[in-house]
């Protein structure tokens, strides 16, 4: 007879190979033909009743002008994972996905292809908004590809007239608080986009300027002279890296706490510097043996410096000194040179003593002739139209010329530049719209004590970058955008009323913003209620502005979105960016923050610490996210982000990421392998309860409700990894190395609907459904493909989480039985190799042991010998040395049988069967008349 075919193998059609991108898309179908969004919100309907049950993650809308990038998969995949886990925890978690349409990143690319010549804004926001709706098809159909469920069909867009109008509403009752402005004080420029820049619109690069030192030349009155007579012919020395801000020089500031004291260096005469950065002064000048540099006795107070005037080095113009707390010891001089209209310090320091705010920059970057006062030089005359960084030498030059450049070297360090148009940033006084920050700053800072923030470092990265911004400017010279609704008269005073304002709103909500472009001034102020001849501004809204509005045009709009959201959750960059912007917003016209918890995420970068989400000199080439997908599946990727501490920068290279292919491997061969082993169970006829299963059964069953313990806790702590590591710890370690493998005589010898065996598989399924809920937030498609394979026709992210019910005291006591097993097992791996045994069932284990479970019986040889796989063990009790000896079975009388291959010490009752052992025997007889 062919024993074999008696047997009861795994069995399963559930493919070892995933084939993910094969296999993906065509649950993406089924799931978008079930509208299985719309199901599981479905199965929460009683759970949307109570804003207790209702979980609201507010998406923070990227923008509309690329493809998805490794950045935008990382957020999404832990947005989705958040939402899953909510939803599959009993919460109503809908999601509306949005994006940001407006602002300097389309419109540069749009203005790339048109040509500067195009200055048509109804061409150019046609373009413009061509473009963000095929990035936004683009992207949606990326974010669905990786699993990634939501309202793709009614998402919220920043250039939708109803978003829009709810934007302009915000800004009226920013007005009607009195908290807008205009005026001229210094913002961040581009001169490649030509347009102010918010915080969040610059990165830094690496850049080399030229630091030079300059004399100033005091000017002392004849009192002065009388009082301080070590600074007859004096000069302040300055410290600079910005050359060409000297033309705009208009005051000096000096730290009134300070020490200060007069250096004599030859060749340059006397300089005032701060007494303590002597040292690195001294390293600047050449030596002279003859007229040797030295540090004069006297020292001179930093309050005693403040109201002395000094000449600018080749304007025809003085200065004044005056405090500044801004002033340090750390390097420099401790004398700073102070241009009100490039600075916000200097600007500050400026408009506390009524200085002008001298900006001589164009929009371009290029000097103009403001600065000049009485000049002939052609140098100083030449500076007009040169870009402000060509400048530079150019103003070396002429402080060379007049004896005043005290040293140059060269300064590397980290620069603002422009994201978009990459070019280096100019600080620059323009007239420009602002908020009062001032005006609700506290308000803002207490707002973030009430606020979760994960990591709680997050707390304090948005408490220093609100108590330290500057008023927020929001007017941005573009059209891709938002119109700054304001009017002008003939004499260029602005009309700003937040009764017009709203009026537009509505005008807006019914034919959108481009009517602001479309009408003419007359006929949009009839419109408005205006009178005629008033001219429309020009300037358009921050896009810190639309997004920062979001909890305003969403949540406070759509019914199943209430106010405030109870996570946002983005990268930790938004912290002056979409987190500060919504803040600031919502405190300024709501006195609350407009969410109750932040989560952050680092950037994706590669094993260097390079950024690979960017582009440009400093970042690492992109990874393409797409053919990444396309040739590992949606599944590996996400479950690649859930493997990281994602709180952090993410390293991401191609061994990492194949690291965690071989974990989905094995996760994947777990699943199969339960599968298999169920493929002849009915969980509603051959279940077996609780008090009939093994102890293994049991000790398993407890390590599993352990595992959802574990895995419930990690996932409302949004540890994701911890998650990874528990469930792939489980598979790897309780199933695949411990239950699976020792279950293995159980499963395939035992009679088929023998209680052990059932009781075995009772546990499996148990398991395997845990298991696969437990999965299905991180792996959605092959969560949903083994839920198939278990017979279920509704989808597994309708279900809910498992929890845990049953403490059982078993784990304690099994971990003395998991390291003899381990002691066994290395006594097993000696004996095969001194060439004892073969297999581990030829053995026959004695323990001589003092443990008094086993000594006493309390522990079955049966369940022993199963856990070890082995066909003997013999326990002995010992008040000496605990030993464990390994034997041939063979050679203690034992016989083999032929279908389980254990070592029976009675094979062959049954002369049909001469040489299967009892329990084979019975199985085969059973098969045998089943058969017949």
């Amino acid at each position: 007879m062919d024993y074999k075919a008696t047997l009861l193998l795994p069995k399963t059609d559930f493919p070892m190979r995933a084939e993910l991108p094969k296999r993906e898309p065509a649950l993406l179908a089924k799931w978008r033909e079930e509208g299985i969004y719309g199901q599981i919100l479905a199965a929460r309907a009683e759970a949307a009743k109570s804003r207790e049950t209702t979980f609201i993650l507010h998406d923070g809308p990227p923008f509309a002008n690329g493809d998805a990038h490794m950045g935008h998969a990382l957020n999404m995949v832990l947005k989705d994972i958040v939402l899953k886990v909510q939803n599959m925890s009993g919460h109503y978690a809908p999601f509306v996905p949005g994006w940001d349409c407006h602002g300097l990143p389309i419109e540069f690319k749009v203005m790339k292809d048109l040509g500067a010549a195009e200055t048509d804004p109804i061409k150019i926001r046609a373009q413009c908004e061509a473009t963000a709706r095929h990035f936004i098809d683009v992207q949606r159909e990326q974010f669905q590809r990786l699993g990634v469920f939501g309202e793709w069909g009614n998402p919220y867009l920043t250039m939708d007239p109803a978003y829009e109008a709810e934007t302009l509403r915000v800004f009226a009752m920013l007005v009607e608080k009195d908290l807008v402005y205009q005026g001229l004080r210094p913002v961040h420029w581009s001169t490649g986009c030509q347009t102010a820049l918010a915080e969040a619109e610059i990165e830094y690069k690496e850049k080399v300027d030229p630091a030079i030192y300059v004399k100033f030349p005091l000017k002392l009155t004849s009192e002065q002279k009388i009082r301080f007579p070590e600074l007859l012919d004096a000069s302040l020395l300055i410290w600079t890296t910005t050359p060409w801000t000297l033309p705009a020089n208009l005051a000096v500031a000096a730290s009134p706490h300070l020490k200060y004291s007069v250096l004599q260096v030859s060749g340059h005469g006397k300089l005032v510097i701060l007494e303590s950065l002597f040292s690195s002064i001294a390293s600047k000048i050449s030596p002279d043996p003859e007229n040797p540099s030295h540090l004069l006795e006297i020292s001179i107070k930093g309050s005693d410096l403040i109201g002395l005037e000094y000449q600018h080095p080749f304007l025809d113009r003085t200065g004044q000194i005056y405090a500044g707390d801004f002033v340090t010891a750390d390097a420099g001089t401790g004398l700073v040179h102070i241009a009100p209209g490039h600075g916000q310090d200097d600007y500050q320091l400026g408009q506390q003593h009524g200085l002008p705010v001298l900006a001589p920059v164009d929009d371009r970057g290029c000097l103009t002739a403001e600065f000049i006062t009485t000049e002939t030089d052609p140098k100083i005359k030449g500076l007009v139209g040169q870009y402000v960084f060509k400048a530079n030498p150019l103003v070396i030059d002429i402080l060379n010329d007049r004896k005043l450049l005290f040293a140059q070297e060269e300064y590397r360090h980290d620069y603002p530049h422009c994201w978009r148009s990459k070019t280096p940033i100019v600080f620059r006084a323009v007239k420009q719209w602002f908020i009062k920050v001032d005006a609700f700053r506290a308000d803002a800072l207490k707002a973030i004590d009430g606020v979760k923030f994960i990591p709680e470092s997050g707390r304090n990265r948005i408490r220093g970058a609100v108590e330290t911004r500057p008023d927020w400017c929001i007017s941005r010279q573009r059209t891709w955008g938002i119109p700054l609704p304001v009017f002008y008269d003939e004499n260029e005073a602005p009309l700003l009323s937040e009764k017009v304002i709203r009026q537009f709103a509505d005008l807006v909500e019914k034919e959108g913003t481009g009517i602001w472009f479309a009408k003419t001034a007359d006929a949009l102020a009839g419109d408005l209620g205006l009178p005629t001849g008033l001219k429309k501004g020009r300037d358009t809204l921050d896009v810190w502005i639309d997004s920062g509005t979001s909890w305003a045009a969403v949540l406070s709009k759509r019914q199943e979105l209430p106010f405030p959201a109870d996570l946002y959750l983005e990268g930790s960059d938004q912290h002056r960016g979409w987190f500060q912007s919504s803040l600031l917003t919502s405190v300024a016209t709501n006195g609350r923050a407009p969410y109750r918890a932040v989560l952050t995420n680092g950037f994706v970068v590669d094993i260097e610490g390079k950024k690979l989400s960017k582009s440009g000199t400093g970042y690492q080439k992109p990874i393409d996210l797409m053919t990444l997908v396309n040739e590992h599946g949606a599944d590996v990727l996400r479950l690649w982000v859930a493997s990281q501490d994602y709180q952090d920068d993410i390293p991401f290279s191609n061994d990492i990421f194949a690291r965690v292919a071989d974990t989905y491997r094995s996760i994947r061969n777990t699943l199969r392998i339960l599968l298999g082993n169920l493929a002849d169970f009915d969980a509603a006829k051959d279940t077996v309860p609780r008090e009939n299963w093994t102890e293994l059964d049991r000790y398993i069953d407890a390590r599993y409700e352990d595992l959802v313990r574990e895995v419930a806790k990690q996932y409302a702590a949004y540890q994701f990894s911890q998650v990874y590591q528990a469930v792939n710890r489980f598979c790897a370690v309780e199933l695949s190395a411990l239950y699976v493998d020792v279950l293995k005589d159980r499963m395939y010898c035992d009679a088929r609907n023998g209680e052990r065996r059932r009781a075995a598989q009772t546990v499996m399924h148990h398991v395997l459904e845990g298991l696969v809920k437990m999965l299905a937030p991180i792996l959605p498609f092959t969560a949903e493909e083994t839920w198939g394979f278990l017979g279920r026709t509704r989808s597994i992210h309708t279900e809910l989480m498992p929890v845990a019910e049953n403490l059982d005291a078993i784990v304690a006591r099994w971990s003395a039985l998991l390291k003899i097993r381990i002691q066994v097992n290395e006594k097993l791996e000696e004996a095969r190799r001194n060439k004892v045994i073969g297999k581990s069932l030829e053995a026959r284990v004695e323990i001589a042991t003092r443990h008094p479970e086993l000594v006493e019986g309390l522990v079955q040889a049966s369940l022993l010998e199963e856990l070890f796989i082995v066909s003997k063990v013999i326990v002995k009790p010992t008040e000496g040395e605990e030993q464990i000896a390994v034997a041939r079975a063979e050679d203690h009388g034992a016989k083999k049988c032929i279908r389980c291959w254990k070592y029976w010490d009675v094979v062959g009752t049954d002369p049909a069967h001469p040489e299967l052992c009892e329990r084979c025997t019975k199985v085969v007889l059973n098969f045998e008349d089943a058969s017949s």
